[in-house]
């Protein structure tokens, strides 16, 4: 799957695909609004990649200080609340780079 295919997903399909592995699925899921969904497929995994994710996902409900320890987990820089849209395509070309 390309980048440009999984963003296409996101925008028009009604659910992930079934074929996309789980940390697609969050990253789809979290774009669609489904947090907790998006929050069940990753809160287990132990990947840098995952932990990114997650506190993506923590970003975004706004428990900063639940993200600033996954990122911590990640080995990110902590983002803030205005660059929410901008790291989710980040992470997700880098998930789409890293699963190819």
């Amino acid at each position: 799957m390309t980048l440009e295919s999984f963003k296409q997903s996101v925008a028009a399909d009604p659910e992930p695909p079934e074929e996309l592995p789980d940390l697609l699925k969050a990253l789809w899921c979290a774009r669609r609004g489904r947090w907790h969904e998006a929050h069940e497929l990753v809160q287990d995994e132990s990947s840098s990649l995952a932990s990114w994710i997650h506190a993506h996902l923590h970003l975004i409900e706004g428990d900063l200080e639940n993200a600033a320890y996954w990122y911590r987990l990640a080995r990110r820089e902590a983002s803030d609340a205005s660059r929410i849209d901008s790291e989710w395509e980040t992470i997700a070309a880098e998930v789409v780079e890293a699963l190819a």
